[in-house]
C-alpha cells in the first residue's frame, strides 16, 4: 500500500526541497509537456548547442530510467533512427525506444544492447548515471568517477569514428584527471552546464567525440 506523504511526516529540510520542487520552472514545463522528469530540457539544451542527434541515427541510453532522455532522444532519432535504453531499474514502455533491462557491463545484457543495434553503428552514447548520493562528497565523488568510467569504457567499445558520447559528471575530485584520459581517447572534449541544471548542483555534462 503506498504512502502519502504530508507535511507532518516531512523534515524541514525535506520540506524546503520538497517546495523547491513544486516551485521549479522545469518540473512544471515537464509536467505540461509529458516530459517523465526536469532532465529533459537538459538533453535538450546539449543537443541545441551540439546537434549531435539527428534524425536516422543509433543512439543508447545508458541509465535511462525514469526515461526522459529517452523521451527527447527516441524523438530526435524519429521512426528511422533506433533508440536503446538500458537501466538495471524497470522502465515504463516509451515510443521509439527499445529496452532492455540488466546492467550492461555483463556480456549477456551487452548482446542483447548490441543484438538490438544489428548492423548499424552506433551514434551517441547517453549517460545521465548519478549514484545515490548520501550527502558525503568522499563517498559520492568516486562513486560518480566510477559510472562515469563505465560509460566511458562502454563507449569505447561501441562507437565508430566520429562517434559522440554525452556524459554527466560532478565537478570534484578525480574530475580532471578524467577528463585528461578522455581527451587521450577522444578527439574532442566539450563541456555544458545547462540552463536546465540547478545553479548549486556540481553536475556538469561532458560532450566527447572520437
Amino acid at each position: 500500500m503506498a504512502t502519502r506523504i504530508t507535511n507532518k511526516t516531512l523534515s524541514k529540510s525535506s520540506k524546503a526541497w520538497m517546495k523547491e520542487h513544486l516551485d521549479d520552472h522545469y518540473v512544471q514545463l515537464a509536467q505540461k509537456e509529458g516530459y517523465r522528469a526536469r532532465a529533459a530540457y537538459k538533453l535538450l539544451e546539449i543537443n541545441e548547442k551540439t546537434n549531435l542527434i539527428k534524425k536516422g541515427m543509433t543512439v543508447v541510453d545508458l541509465g535511462s530510467a525514469p526515461g526522459s532522455w529517452s523521451q527527447v532522444a527516441g524523438r530526435l532519432v524519429g521512426d528511422e533512427g533506433i533508440l536503446i535504453a538500458s537501466d538495471i531499474l524497470p522502465m515504463d514502455a516509451l515510443e521509439n525506444v527499445t529496452f532492455i533491462q540488466g546492467d550492461f557491463r555483463e556480456e549477456e545484457v551487452f548482446d542483447k544492447l548490441m543484438g538490438e543495434v544489428g548492423d548499424r553503428q552506433v551514434d551517441v552514447v547517453l549517460s545521465d548515471m548519478a549514484p545515490n548520493t548520501s550527502g558525503h562528497t568522499a563517498v559520492d565523488q568516486p562513486r560518480m568517477i566510477y559510472l562515469c568510467e563505465l560509460a566511458v569504457d562502454f563507449a569505447l567499445r561501441v562507437l565508430p569514428k566520429g562517434g559522440s558520447l554525452v556524459m554527466k559528471m560532478f565537478q570534484g575530485e578525480g574530475e580532471q584527471q578524467l577528463r585528461q584520459q578522455l581527451q587521450s581517447q577522444f578527439s574532442k572534449v566539450r563541456t555544458i552546464k545547462p540552463a536546465a541544471s540547478r545553479p548549486r548542483s556540481k553536475e556538469v555534462f561532458w560532450v566527447a567525440t572520437k
